[in-house]
């Protein structure tokens, strides 16, 4: 005999489990003084519309970071260390969205707390100042890029073990996001800020995303380390670990496969250098996108773990042998000095 099966519509038992515990804590932040604030993230747009990213916690008012980095990454940081895996998001809540200064619209956060609309604007191409603010709390900026219609390159890189070493296998590698307060123990890959860095030059106006499988609570500890390590200023497309209407994790994969085919749709006129590492799905993902999407895609820069990385890992990929499919340029290298010489050989610098 058959077990009944669970309605479409019903959430799941990871979903209901998640919300109960969430309600009881969230009447004890708000009986300990804590209000819903805003943490706002980079975000990117055309002259015509802009993407809203941030995210709701409920915090205590005046929580500030004193840091010597920009405006934005020390809004970022109002949440530190092993707070941002055990900080309190808040739900549907509603926020105000102002572009310099001037209102334009009132968006509401998931179920996560997570702030991701489309905004209509009227902007033009370059850095602008996006304000969100909740009702009761103070307001708080962020910059965000207006992509130049003109626009023919851009750069979409991954995080770990792309730009940043872990040297962690892939089930800690969250867990390190979330729970190493100092940044300053992150090991950046070297010559990759030079290497972007040079593109950007080479290519003004270039929009750079950094797009990874790691959680919005991670965002803080990314964002100190990209501006530490002087990498492009650009936004962060991450995802959440909870559970979703009817599985228990999200996938990271379908994650960034979901995030590559939006920004081929919202900029299909810019041609990406994919940047990304051979130890698990990078390869395999850009070869499908490059596949599928060859007049978005300029070349693929895979970035070449050690051995002992790989072993780490899992393991190298084979996607490799799949380079030509598409007649998209791949290169290898193990740092961006490396697939920086390759990138001049195929006319990009």
């Amino acid at each position: 005999m058959t077990s009944p099966r669970r309605p479409e519509n019903r959430p799941s038992l990871a979903s209901r489990l998640e919300d109960w515990v969430h309600l009881r804590r969230s009447r004890r932040a708000i009986k300990r003084g804590k209000r819903p604030a805003v943490i706002p993230y980079i975000g990117y747009g055309s002259t015509e519309w802009v993407r809203v990213l941030g995210r709701v916690l409920y915090l205590r008012p005046q929580t500030r970071e004193h840091t010597r980095f920009r405006p934005d990454v020390a809004a970022v940081s109002r949440v530190r260390g092993w707070r941002t895996f055990t900080s309190l998001s808040v739900p549907h809540q509603k926020v105000r969205v102002l572009i310099d200064g001037t209102f334009v619209a009132e968006v509401t956060a998931d179920r996560g707390g997570v702030v991701d609309a489309i905004v209509p604007v009227s902007l033009t191409p370059g850095w602008h100042t996006i304000t969100m603010q909740t009702a009761d709390s103070e307001a708080v900026d962020a910059p965000v890029n207006i992509v130049d219609p003109k626009a023919e390159f851009g750069i979409i890189s991954d995080v770990d073990d792309t730009i940043l070493i872990t040297a962690l296998p892939r089930p800690a590698v969250a867990a390190w996001n979330s729970f190493v307060l100092d940044e300053h123990a992150r090991s950046a890959t070297p010559g990759m800020a030079v290497m972007l860095d040079h593109l950007v030059a080479e290519h003004p106006g270039s929009p750079v995303l950094y797009l990874s499988t790691g959680a919005w609570n991670a965002a803080p500890a990314l964002s100190r380390f990209l501006a530490r390590n002087l990498y492009p200023m650009g936004p962060l497309l991450l995802t959440d670990w909870g559970p979703t209407h009817d599985r228990w994790f999200r996938s990271g994969r379908e994650h960034k496969r979901r995030e590559l085919k939006r920004l081929a749709s919202e900029f299909p006129s810019v041609k990406w250098v994919l940047i990304g590492d051979d130890g698990q799905h990078d390869e395999s993902l850009y070869h499908e996108f490059s596949t599928a999407h060859p007049e978005n895609v300029a070349a693929v820069a895979i970035r070449q773990l050690s051995v002992g990385e790989a072993v780490l890992q899992g393991g190298r990929s084979k996607a490799r042998l799949n380079r030509r499919t598409s007649g998209v340029p791949w290169i290898y290298g193990p740092d961006g000095a490396t697939l920086r010489e390759e990138l001049r050989k195929l006319g990009l610098l």
